[in-house]
């Protein structure tokens, strides 16, 4: 697990706080360093300046008074402690030894400079000299460093306190101002977010945030710069896109709209001359027929053409209520007329199932979906239709169990179709989906795909 902050400004006052709490180490471990040296000069001194003399008055039974209360003496011969006192209450209490303490004692340098031994029992930590006695024996003084210690604990508590203070204090310190130094990069952050609220799929964007601070001297202001830039080329390339898609829209709209009469001339005159009298060539009245087919077919592609640009359009659809129980039985007879050879299935509620819209339109976005699946999918393929009540919105499924859609293809987008090939032997132009798309967009609903090699299902939701 992570443990380190994730935003910016958790990681400045981190790094601030550990910089900071470092440095109050090292100021405390300094200080008591320095500390504990003065306050051991003194005492080192005092102990070069008694020469031994507490330890040699042991040996003969010397009054100890003059001695400070809890100095230590002991004298040794050959290594072994023969005599050893504390100052205390009562002149030259013995202090109880260990035999440790004897090694310790014995391990003293003679001549040495002060050390600091701790000595078992009740006794304190002791500085220690050890000086050559005239016998030949070894005389040991030391002083308590209980006053050193008690000393040196004040003034670590007195740090921990001091410096935990001004830790809190630079932590809260060090938040306002590293909250006031990032101001301009949640400026640049909030800019950010309304411009990714902003439909910038389709249609005519304007994109005028912009960031406030824009001062090249600070590296913030450099950013902010940058970013203000960057909307601008995304704004003049969404308006480019924007013109581009208007003058296509109005182009297939006004290519649509101008096919439709000669498509129809087209079509009466066919159709005019295969119903005539006269004797015709086999050839000429198979020609015939192709051309009165083709031009239906072509009909019916200028017409989702026309479909799609009035949609582009915001052109407002028929609003009346709408019953989708019929219109997918209406829908999946005609299904089952086209493809006898495949299974059709319907799912319905008992009571119909209604909602506000355009009945034309919302057949044919059932019929659509139908063909869909009955022209990409194999004879034998089960086919169900469903429709079902959900919390404030209504459910049209339209599943099959055939070989899926392949994958990475845009089904919804215009002219896409499966085959690359543009066969016309395995579906239309590709504008199906786009229409089912378009025309349940306009009904403030919407539509998805889940495909696999087990099949597809179709989902749209309407309002309710």
């Amino acid at each position: 697990m992570n443990f380190l902050p994730r935003t910016l400004r958790a990681r400045l006052i981190a790094g601030l706080l550990v910089l900071l709490a470092l440095s109050c180490a090292a100021v405390g471990v300094a200080t008591s360093v320095a500390m504990e040296r003065f306050l051991l000069g003194p005492i080192d001194q005092q102990l070069a300046a008694d020469h031994g003399r507490f330890a040699a008055s042991l040996e003969h039974g010397e009054d100890t008074r003059g001695q400070a209360r809890g100095t230590f003496g002991a004298r040794l011969v050959d290594g072994r402690v023969t005599h050893a006192a504390v100052v205390s209450e009562r002149d030259g209490a013995h202090p109880g030894l260990s035999p440790d303490d004897d090694k310790t004692l014995a391990a003293l340098p003679v001549g040495g400079p002060p050390r600091t031994v701790d000595l078992s029992g009740s006794l304190d930590d002791y500085r220690l000299l050890a000086t050559a006695g005239r016998d030949g024996d070894v005389m040991i003084t030391g002083l308590s460093l209980r006053g050193v210690e008690e000393t040196m604990h004040r003034l670590q508590l007195f740090e921990l306190i001091m410096f935990a203070g001004a830790l809190t204090a630079a932590g809260v310190a060090g938040a306002l101002w590293v909250r006031l130094a990032l101001r301009p990069l949640q400026r640049i952050a909030a800019t950010a977010r309304k411009v990714t609220e902003l439909p910038l799929a389709s249609g005519e964007v304007t994109l005028a945030e912009r960031v406030p601070d824009t001062d090249p001297r600070t590296e913030t202001g450099q950013v902010g710069a940058a970013f203000n830039r960057m909307l601008g080329h995304v704004e003049s390339a969404l308006g480019r896109r924007h013109a581009v898609e208007q003058r296509l829209r109005a182009f297939a709209a006004d290519a649509s709209h101008e096919l439709r009469t000669p498509l129809a001339a087209i079509r009466g005159h066919a159709e005019l001359a295969l119903r005539g009298d006269e004797p015709m060539a086999d050839d000429v009245r198979h020609a015939l027929g192709r051309i009165d087919a083709e031009s239906e077919r072509m009909s019916e592609l200028v017409d989702e053409l026309l479909l799609l640009a009035r949609l582009d359009a915001g052109r407002p659809l028929a609003r009346e209520e709408v019953d989708l129980s019929r219109l997918a039985i209406e829908a999946t007879g005609d299904a089952r007329a086209a493809g006898p050879g495949h299974r059709w299935r319907l799912e319905l509620p008992e009571d119909p199932v209604t909602v506000i819209g355009d009945p034309l339109r919302l057949h044919q976005v059932i019929a659509n979906l139908l063909s869909n699946a009955r022209i990409h999918t194999p004879d034998g393929t089960t086919v169900v239709v469903a429709v079902r009540r959900l919390p404030g919105e209504v459910e049209i499924t339209v599943e099959d169990d055939g070989p899926g859609i392949p994958p990475g293809l845009e089904i919804f987008e215009r002219f896409s179709r499966a085959d690359q090939g543009r066969s016309r032997a395995t579906g239309g132009a590709g504008l199906g989906l786009a229409i089912v798309q378009a025309v349940v967009a306009a009904h403030d609903g919407s539509v998805d795909v889940r495909s696999g090699p087990g099949g597809a299902e179709f989902r749209l939701l309407l309002p309710a």
